[in-house]
């Protein structure tokens, strides 16, 4: 392969993410690693912004301009955050390579108060996700929640402008993009755990694109594909989509895989959540099970308030 074509988002995370796996590319091929091209694709996600996601088609809405092309061949593999990839992908494509994870919590950024306990009852704080909104509203039923899109750089403006006393965001993003001093507090994963995904980076690639996959393989974090593999068997589980407050984090220790997992009613009125260990093995399996104990716990009415 003499030039390797690197699709992803055009955000400065999304440009972070994809030259991250450029780096590691090279580093793992050295003298024999081809030239590596970063192409950046326009999404109908990045696009519209006045609106939350759940309205205008959810997680696929950062994907699907991105996976035209890598299906027809315009670009060799694609790159993305691992909580933005719905459960099932197109015909023809897998997610065949995982990048180390970065930390998976959320951080709490605020001018006006040290952690998200300490906001001023009636103070408004900004998220686009339903998780984050979900999970504030359990944990300070007080405090308004409103919509907040854009990338890291548009909602930290957002904040300093005033818009909200208050935003969340993946911890792991501001890490890559240096602005890991801006995190007011990094939110306990018990209390407020993560999407499934968070912090993980994934490459996407065309099933049976043999010189494509032989590339990535030196650069596969095995650790993080393990517990992507249980996060994601879980969400698939669950029908979750950005339409639905899911949280979910495994973590290997030796050969045993911790999971905790948690849904939530929009309001944050009503949760279900549970801790599991299984095997590194059957991570999938683990990931089905907790699903399958959620979805027996909440019954179903629970899931009326999803749709």
């Amino acid at each position: 392969m003499e030039t390797v074509r690197i699709g992803t988002r055009g955000s400065e995370l999304a440009l972070a993410q994809a030259n991250e796996l450029k780096q590691r590319i090279a580093a793992a091929h050295g003298d024999h690693a081809p030239q590596i091209e970063i192409v950046v694709i326009s999404t109908k996600g990045d696009r519209v912004t006045d609106r939350p996601l759940a309205e205008i088609g959810g997680k696929g809405l950062f994907t699907e301009e991105i996976e035209a092309q890598l299906t027809d061949g315009r670009i060799d593999m694609a790159v993305h955050s691992s909580k933005d990839m719905p459960t099932i992908l197109p015909e023809g494509l897998e997610l065949s390579c995982f990048l180390p994870r970065e930390a998976a919590a959320d951080a709490f950024l605020s001018p006006v108060a040290n952690t998200l306990q300490e906001l001023p009852h009636g103070a408004v704080i900004g998220s686009s996700s339903l998780r984050r909104q979900a999970l504030v509203r359990r944990l300070r039923p007080d405090i308004e929640v409103v919509t907040f899109r854009g990338n890291v750089q548009t909602r930290l403006r957002k904040l300093e402008e005033g818009e909200v006393h208050a935003t969340l965001l993946a911890q792991a993003g501001l890490r890559r993009l240096g602005l890991e001093d801006r995190i007011t507090e990094s939110l306990d994963m018990d209390a407020f755990p993560p999407a499934p995904g968070q912090g993980a980076i994934c490459v996407e690639t065309r099933i049976g694109d043999s010189a494509t996959l032989s590339l990535l393989a030196p650069v596969n974090h095995a650790e993080t594909a393990t517990a992507l593999a249980c996060e994601r068997a879980f969400l698939a589980g669950l029908d979750g989509s950005c339409r639905t407050p899911i949280a979910g984090h495994a973590r290997t220790e030796g050969g045993t895989l911790h999971f905790h997992g948690m849904i939530l009613t929009p309001d944050g009125k009503q949760c279900h959540e549970t801790w599991l260990t299984g095997e590194v093995t059957s991570a999938a399996a683990t990931g089905k099970r907790a699903a399958a104990q959620l979805r027996a716990a909440a019954g179903p009415n629970f899931f009326d308030s999803w749709v």
